[in-house]
């Protein structure tokens, strides 16, 4: 295995202060969160940042804002049962301090992307990190073709950024599909799994990249529809969610055989990643 190097900055705490929290549904909050010393967190799309809350710990959470956001940025935080940080996080409020490691991982390849069309697909959490991929093509418009969004939850309750999802469906240079896996009495839209959408998409697979955020179970099916539309394994992207703790690829918890997701992904090209046992 090839020998990692560790930047020493990357072990450093920076202070950083919550701007504002919003609720989103039951289990989620949205933090607006700033350094303190006026510093930027100059990040990329599909990036995360390990946050410390002193007295109870550190977690990796991915940044769901995109770069173009200046001055702070935005995590999205599920209160998962026991979890004793997320719980903790979820009782934070605007002024109070957290630290800041990172941003690591590789994200997006978003000059990649220029000039090609794009087929963004996200189910349940992974609108989170795929938010800021989103927001980054919406406000660099011009330089993408065609943008398909997918969108998949379990129920209307359990959608994230209702107001930008709106939004997103107002657009005429956007085509946005959403789906539920079990429909409300007011729902109107799609009920379904999400691979139910793909077959209905017009594509041009040679100048696609397809990006692919989920739960593990999902990606399997959803691959197996982008390639039945002919889209190339080495155009097709995922974030793959792992147990991550360091952020350094020390700990070992996110590791598949030879490549830790911390350090190598958590984003991915397909045909990296295809063959190895349990990544998928």
């Amino acid at each position: 295995m090839e020998k990692m190097s560790i930047n020493r900055s990357a072990y450093k705490i920076k202070e950083a202060k919550i701007l504002s929290v919003r609720r989103l549904t039951d289990s989620e909050k949205l933090f607006d969160i700033a350094l303190q010393n006026g510093e930027s967190l100059d990040y990329e799309p599909g990036q995360f940042a390990e946050v410390s809350i002193f007295g109870v710990g550190e977690a990796p959470i991915s940044i769901c804002s995109s770069p173009t956001k200046r001055g702070s940025f935005e995590l999205c935080v599920r209160a998962v049962g026991d979890g004793r940080f997320t719980n903790a996080m979820h009782k934070l409020e605007a002024g109070d301090d957290v630290g800041i490691r990172g941003p690591f991982g590789v994200g997006f390849p978003v000059q990649l992307f220029e000039g090609n069309d794009l087929m963004l697909v996200a189910g349940g959490l992974g609108i989170a990190p795929l938010r800021s991929l989103i927001n980054y093509v919406i406000d660099n418009r011009r330089d993408f073709g065609k943008v398909n969004i997918l969108l998949g939850c379990k129920t209307p309750l359990n959608m994230l950024f209702g107001d930008e999802i709106e939004n997103w469906q107002k657009r005429i240079d956007i085509n946005f599909s959403c789906t539920v896996d079990r429909g409300a009495p007011d729902w109107k839209g799609n009920v379904g799994l999400i691979t139910s959408l793909i077959p209905g998409v017009d594509l041009d697979p040679e100048n696609t990249f397809a990006v692919v955020v989920g739960p593990p179970v999902m990606y399997k099916f959803v691959i197996r529809e982008l390639t039945g539309k002919n889209i190339p394994d080495h155009r097709i992207l995922v974030s793959l969610e792992r147990h991550m703790k360091c952020g350094l690829g020390k700990c070992g918890h996110c590791q598949i055989h030879n490549i830790y997701c911390c350090q190598d992904g958590p984003v991915f090209f397909y045909d990296r990643i295809k063959d190895l046992k349990g990544a998928i």
